[in-house]
């Protein structure tokens, strides 16, 4: 993943209510919400989804199918896999597979 990638999804990311909504969808994954099911669950009025859908759309973390009159919106995971490794690729001196072992990050980071 570039640089550039990484910091447009970041943005994306950074309102309250776009986070939000990603997780709900990382959740509900692989198959998705209609958009009336995400504002019922977050408490959501539709504008206002609406308007961070699309950002979130626009930025590749969620794709979105016509069926009939409504919009089933999903997480794109492996754009969020992608990102993930991109944070971790250096972590340890670039030794991502022990990040996650509690004993070994706690070492490797300590300052």
């Amino acid at each position: 993943m570039e640089k550039q990638l990484a910091t447009t999804l970041f943005e994306s990311l950074a309102s309250g209510v776009r986070l939000d909504v990603f997780r709900l969808l990382v959740k509900n994954a692989p198959d998705g919400l209609v958009a009336g099911e995400i504002a019922v669950l977050l408490a959501l009025p539709s504008t206002n989804l609406s308007f961070h859908l699309k950002a979130l759309t626009q930025s590749g973390l969620l794709s979105v199918t016509q069926e009939g009159r409504y919009q089933r919106y999903r997480a794109n995971l492996v754009i969020m896999q992608e990102l993930i490794a991109y944070l971790t690729a250096e972590c340890c001196a670039g030794n991502p597979d022990q990040c996650f072992d509690t004993e070994l990050t706690a070492d490797c980071c300590k300052s």
